[in-house]
This record gives structure tokens, sequence and C-alpha cells, in this order.
């Protein structure tokens, strides 16, 4: 089990220290801000369209621009639009993005403050082919791209041209799937190779960027990519973003969870949230994220864990616990809709959450995202409930019930201790930091709390029907939760645990932006068994809270209650309208529970980028799509009007469509 630290601290927030690159007059990395970009969607050749765009990103804050440039013309017509925005009183950085053209990346290098390379297609090839490779054949091909490569880097040293090395999961070359598997790993090696380039040349200006569609896949790249540079006495500076994150709720709530992990433990010195939006819209979003991390660092002490770490991070395994009723073991991570705060609840308030009652027929229907528990907390329900649905009241409330069919207590620690009666089936623990995390004392217990060890040996503990509510007050809350997990894994308790946050205040997109990341970093280490959320204002409704607690299980892999589109945000190389496609397409197959679809704007960002997809969109010419079936290449240059009854009818040839329910 690899648990070499990845970070400063598990428990104490502080920026991880990068070497200062300069791009323009806007630093990265060392002290500076963690920055924000994005990237045009123009076509790189209509200069007043992206000039004026790029006007809009800079004025909602995006600090540097990154403008694709596919071809020599794209990167010769970069110095029309940078005197244009320097006529026009802008000087913020531009970034030139290459994919497969060397020779547009040199003249570009010339030109603007910085060039984006992917390792994967810069001088390396892709067809998925599988090749048996000796050392020897091997070094030649390392040879070949270092002669490929080194010009770009001797010109960027020249020019004092930055460079961002940015691997992307889904374009690794089949040298690098050939020796290291479609792996975090392989995604590191990618870099360090044409890295290793970088520093022989004795050039250092240099960024760097592990991306990935799938979140879990990218923090667990950024979290090894920073174990072998400290191996290596490296430090540069580290680009975030999950890449085709897909549109609105969704591909908010998977860059927060993949993005937001990273910064939890002081990790990023920039950040762009790829959206199938405007690229204006992802500034917001990524200000939202950055920002809650400056005076982090003033956070209360959480005691540092002394213990051995009981998990890896850079591997999923999801922690074991004892099935109670329905929740640990091997069931998917629970959700519980918080309805506490309601004067009464009625067969309507269950509309929010996934339970539709019909008068006529008597009769309840359940969607794909239906809550599993409600707690009432004082309210007592007076109907009957869907036979799906569990109630959890305070436990007072619970001991006065007639009735406790499918209706479950929720204690604090100290009451549960004293209790002189519980239920048979299942109950709930509220369990805060302090109520397990022993000093280094272990007999020296904070007053009114309960030493963990000691306790769990009492025999209401040992009889398998209670689950832990973890909750916390830190402001550094996850790291506070994390240390709560692994406490328990330390002790051996296999008991579940329901991750709980209470927020107040927030605008519903904060509400996902924050608990995304709050949430979904605990999920991607293999801890929590389900998640509840305690809002006391109504902006993130009963709705909101709902849909965010299952899209951040769809985000991290943990429970699949939808379809997944893996969409690409649209940059100067798309062949077609990825904003209204990615609508079509979402109308038309929202229904699939499960199945993932991949909507690229060309044939950069597919099939590589989407192979973690089941089928595939693609641009491949004006007005032109081909279609994939996973890897493989199902049907060619399809008629763009005609494409989408295409992709239907292929979905439906290899029986993963099912209709409408109406």
């Amino acid at each position: 089990m690899n648990t070499k630290l990845y970070c400063n601290s598990l428990t104490q927030y502080s920026r991880y220290k990068t070497r200062v690159v300069t791009i323009g007059d806007v630093p990265m990395g060392g002290d500076n801000p963690i920055r924000v970009q994005s990237m045009t969607t123009t076509d790189t050749m209509n200069t007043i369209a992206t000039v004026e765009q790029s006007i809009r990103m800079i004025d909602a804050g995006c600090e540097y621009v990154r403008i694709t440039a596919p071809s020599i013309k794209e990167a010769e017509n970069l110095r029309n639009i940078k005197e244009e925005l320097r006529k026009r009183g802008y000087t913020t950085p531009l970034v030139a993005d290459i994919h497969f053209t060397p020779n547009a990346a040199e003249l570009a290098a010339r030109i603007v403050e910085k060039v984006r390379v992917n390792p994967g297609n810069y001088a390396d090839k892709k067809k998925f082919e599988n090749i048996d490779y000796t050392d020897a054949t091997y070094d030649a091909e390392l040879e070949r791209i270092r002669k490929r490569f080194t010009p770009l880097v001797n010109i960027c040293k020249e020019y004092g041209t930055a460079m961002r090395i940015g691997t992307n999961h889904g374009s690794l070359s089949d040298r690098i799937l050939s020796r290291y598997g479609d792996t975090p790993l392989g995604m590191v090696e990618s870099a360090l190779e044409f890295l290793r380039i970088c520093e022989n040349n004795n050039y250092f200006n240099i960024v760097l960027s592990m991306k990935a569609s799938n979140p879990q896949v990218m923090v667990q790249a950024y979290r090894l990519l920073i174990q072998k540079m400290q191996e290596l006495n490296m430090n540069y500076p580290l680009h975030l973003g999950v890449t085709e994150a897909g549109e609105g709720e969704d591909g908010r709530i998977k860059s927060a969870v993949g993005i937001g992990t990273l910064l939890e433990d002081g990790i990023g010195d920039t950040v762009r949230v790829s959206l199938t939006e405007d690229p204006e819209f992802e500034i917001p979003v990524a200000k939202h994220l950055i920002e809650r991390y400056t005076n982090r660092g003033s956070h209360a002490i959480i005691l540092e864990i002394k213990n051995t770490i009981p998990y890896s991070f850079y591997e999923y395994d999801r922690r074991k616990t004892t099935e109670v009723n329905n929740i640990g073991g091997h069931n998917v991570p629970r959700v519980i809709a918080d309805f506490s705060s309601k004067e009464k609840i009625t067969p309507a308030s269950l509309f929010a959450v996934g339970y539709n009652y019909s008068v006529p027929l008597d009769k309840w229907n359940i969607t794909d995202q239906a809550c599993d528990y409600i707690f009432a907390g004082n309210n007592k329900v007076e109907f009957e409930i869907p036979g799906t649905l569990g109630l959890i009241y305070n436990a007072d409330v619970w001991n006065e019930l007639e009735n406790k069919t499918r209706c479950y207590p929720l204690f604090t620690f100290q009451e549960y201790y004293k209790a002189k009666s519980v239920s048979s089936e299942l109950n709930f623990i509220s369990v805060k930091s302090n109520d397990i995390i022993l000093g280094e004392n272990a007999r020296v217990i904070l007053e009114d709390s309960f030493m963990l060890e000691r306790i769990l040996e009492e025999d209401k503990f040992k009889n398998d029907k209670t689950v832990f509510v973890f909750e916390t007050n830190s402001q550094h809350a996850m790291a506070d939760q994390r240390r709560m997990f692994i406490e328990l894994m330390n002790l051996s308790f296999h008991i579940p645990v329901i991750i709980k946050r209470n927020y107040s205040g927030l605008s519903k997109e904060k509400f996902q932006l924050y608990s995304s990341t709050d949430v979904g970093a605990l999920l991607l280490d293999g801890f929590g068994d389900g998640v509840w959320f305690s809002v006391d204002n109504e902006h993130p409704t009963s709705n909101i809270q709902n849909t965010t607690a299952f899209g951040i299980l769809q985000a991290t892999r943990t429970r699949i209650s939808k379809t997944e589109y893996i969409s690409c945000p649209s940059c100067g190389r798309t062949l077609f309208d990825l904003q209204e496609t990615t609508a079509k397409i979402r109308n038309r197959t929202s229904h699939l529970k499960g199945v993932k679809i991949g909507i690229m704007g060309c044939i950069v960002n597919g099939p590589g980028e989407m192979a973690d997809a089941d089928y595939g969109y693609v641009g491949t010419g004006i007005g032109k799509i081909t279609l994939y079936k996973g890897k493989e290449v199902v049907a060619r240059n399809i008629n763009s009007e005609n494409a989408v009854d295409a992709l239907i009818e292929l979905i439906k040839k290899e029986g993963d469509w099912v209709e409408r329910e109406l």
C-alpha cells in the first residue's frame, strides 16, 4: 500500500509550495495567488470575435486566455489577436493550445506568453495498438520524441515563453499505454518523459497538468505526480482541471469534486473549469472554488494523525463496513434528505426528493434519484410512506412513536450510551471529532466525551445495528472528517458512516460547489456509506440538495443514477454547436441510467478523451459526425442533421436502449 504523503499535511491546511513560473506579467506558483484561466471557443482565424470573447473572459476575472492553434495559419493569427488586445489595453497573457502540430507550436512560442502541449499527441500517436516494446525499441522512440520536441524547448527558452506539459487521460499514446497501461502512472510518466527533455536543455519555465474526465483518475494522477516530483527533487506548478466535465449542474459538480479535492490539500496553482458553456461562465465557478482557501490556513487545530495511514492515496478501495439494514457493506451510499426544519411533512413534500404520489391511483412513483431516508427531526409523519423509504427521528420523539415500522432513532453519542431503549434494526449516532479523536495520551479524554476505543466494547455497539453520522464544526471540515475515518480504520471498527455537512447562507451554486468538494473528496478515497446535507436557508431547496447528493455520487462513480455526458467545453477547433447538440442528445437520452455518452467537438478530443464513454459523438468535418461504440468507429461522416437519430439507433442496436416511462 502506497501511503507516501503527497501534500504538506492531512490535517493542517497549507499551500503546497512550487517554483515560480513566469508567464508574461502574471507569474504562477510560489506564493502567488491561485490563478484562474479559460479557453476561447471562437474560430482562431476570426480575430475580432476571438478578441471580444477574450475581453469578456478577462473582464470576468480570467488571468490567462488560452486559444487553439491547430495549424500554422492559426498560430500566425495569434499575432493579430495579441496586437488587437494590446491596442484595446489588455495585457493578459495568451496561451497557445497545440495538438499534433509541432510546427504550429514552434511559431506560436515566438508570439504568445505560453504554449500548451499534450505529450500524448505532440510527437506521438494513438491508434489503440498494443505494442510489445523492448527497452531498446522504447528508448529509440524516446530519442525520436526528443528530436521532435527539442526545437520547441529551445524556442521557449530563447523567447522566455512558458510551457504547460498537459497530460490528458484519454489521449495517452499507444507507447505509454503499452508500457504502463491506462493508469494514473501512465499519465505521470507521459509528462515526465517530456519534462526530462526540458530539463536536459536547462529549461524550467514549466507548468504540469494531469486531466481526466473521471475525477477519481484525475485526483490520483495529480497525487502520484507530486510524489514522483518529490522523489526527483522537482517542484513545478500544477494546473488543475477536470476535462470534459459537461454542462450545468453536472459539470459544476464533477469539476468541484476533482479540483476541490486537490485544493483542500493545498494543491494547485491555477484552475480551469471546463464547462460546455461560454467560457466567461467558467470563471465565476473557478473563483468560487478558489476563494474558500483565502483564509483557510487560520482554521482551528485538528490533531495530527499519529498512527498508520490505513489506505492508499493512489488507488480506490472502499472502506470495509458491516451492513446495517441497507447501509454499508456492499450497498451503494445512501442519500438522506433533511426535512427537520419543515413545519409539516406531507406527501407533496416528497416530490422534491424523488417520490411522486398519484391520488387517483393511490400509488407512489419512485424515480432513480429518490432519497433513501428522510430525517424528520421532531416532525411526526402522519401518512403511509413509500415502501423503499425510511424515516429518522430524534431519539426522544422516536421513543414516543406507537408504530416504529421503518422508523429509526438519531442519538447523540452521549444519548446512545445512556439510552435504555434502542432500535433492534437500525440506530443513527451523531458523532463529532471530539467524540472519537484520541490525544497523544489515549487516556486523556475531553470533558463530556467518550473514548471510542472503550465505548465500542459495550454490548450496544456490538449488536451491529449502529450507523455513525459524522459531523464537524471545523472550518477545515473535510480534513476533520477524514481524520475521523482514519481513526475508525486504525481501530478496526467497521461501523458504517453517513457523511453529514451543515451549510448556511449559501447560494445554489456555492452550495453545489462546496458540498461537492467536501463530500466528494471523502468518497473518492473510499470513505462514506451515505450523504446527508442540512441547509438552514431556502436557496438550495430540498430538490437541489437531493439532486446535488446524487450528482456527487455519480461524479465519484460510487452510485450511478442517471446518464453521464462527457462533453468537451468547445474551442476554435469545434466543428458543430456543442451546447445545442449536447442539449439535443440529453433531451433524447437522459433516461438511460448508467450509460456514458461522449460528445466531442473535434478529433482532438475524441476518441481519446472520451475513451471512458460507452458511445461517442465526434465532429470530424464541417457538418460531419463520426459515431463510436467505446473506442471503435461504427459510422463515419454522418450528416449532422441526422447524427443524433443515428446515435439513438446505435444505442438501440447495442441493446442499451430503454423506452422512457411516461
